[in-house]
Parts: structure tokens; C-alpha cells; sequence
């Protein structure tokens, strides 16, 4: 959930830092004066759309540093950054047709000689095929392959 009063703190933050009044931050990015307004004095909540406005309007702005307070601002790629936490990172589109790298594949043989492999699909009473793998990563990323 949103801190709404720290929320307001940080949007009025980037308006001083771009040394804009509400008006033309809001002309820029193309909402009514009286939604920034409203968001400043916290009467309303910022919408997510509202949100994607100022984040594709000024690059600089970070958006879990607008949301929540983590990162930095301005966002400036060679800074280092807090880790996103897992729960937070992006889902990345898996890729069709890509094979599995060569090390995973290592690892699938091996397995394959060293211990019996269940069949799944007889437990599950189903007639499927994989539609997809995902391999997570200990530092919080992840690949997705389609077969």
C-alpha cells in the first residue's frame, strides 16, 4: 500500500526539482491542474495511470522510488540500487524456441543417470506436455523457456 502523505512529499519533490509550478507539471504530463492539486493536498490517491504519466514524462523518476521510497532520485543508471525485492521483479516474456543452455542440459543428464525421474503426468492422471520452464536465480532474476 502506498504512503499517501510520503507519496505527495517525493511527487512534490520531482515538481521542485524540474523547477516546474503544479500547472505546467500537469500540462506536461497531460493531466488537470486539479489532479495535482487534489494528490498534494491528499484528498485523492494517486491512479496508476497518473503514475505512468510522470514516469514516462521525466525518465529520471524511479518508479519504486515514487512509490515507496527505495532507490534514488534522479535515477541515474550508473547508481547503484537497491535490490528489487523478488516479489517485485518484472516478468520477463519468455522467448519460443530457444534451446536450453548447455549447462542446464548438463545438469538434466546427470540427474537423469543419478536418480529415477517420477512421472508426473501418470500421477496427475493427465496426458500433458511442458509448456514452459522457468529457472530462478539466486539474485532475484529469472529465464523462461518455452520447448
Amino acid at each position: 500500500m502506498i504512503n499517501t502523505e510520503e507519496f505527495t512529499k517525493r511527487l512534490q519533490k520531482v515538481i521542485d526539482f524540474y523547477n516546474e509550478s503544479a500547472s505546467s507539471f500537469a500540462e506536461k504530463i497531460g493531466v488537470q491542474r486539479s489532479s495535482i492539486s487534489h494528490i498534494l493536498s491528499g484528498r485523492n490517491k494517486p491512479s496508476l495511470d497518473f503514475v505512468m504519466k510522470v514516469l514516462d514524462t521525466y525518465p529520471e523518476v524511479e518508479l519504486y522510488w515514487l512509490l515507496n521510497g527505495k532507490g534514488t532520485f534522479p535515477y541515474h543508471p550508473n547508481t547503484p540500487q537497491a535490490p528489487i525485492p523478488k516479489t517485485q521483479e518484472p516478468i520477463t516474456p519468455a522467448t519460443p524456441n530457444l534451446k536450453l543452455p548447455p549447462e542446464i542440459h548438463k545438469q538434466e543428464t546427470e540427474t537423469r543417470h543419478n536418480e529415477p525421474t517420477p512421472n508426473y503426468n501418470q500421477n496427475l492422471g493427465l496426458d500433458s506436455e511442458i509448456e514452459k520452464i522457468v529457472i530462478f536465480y539466486n539474485n532475484g532474476t529469472f529465464k523462461s523457456y518455452k520447448p
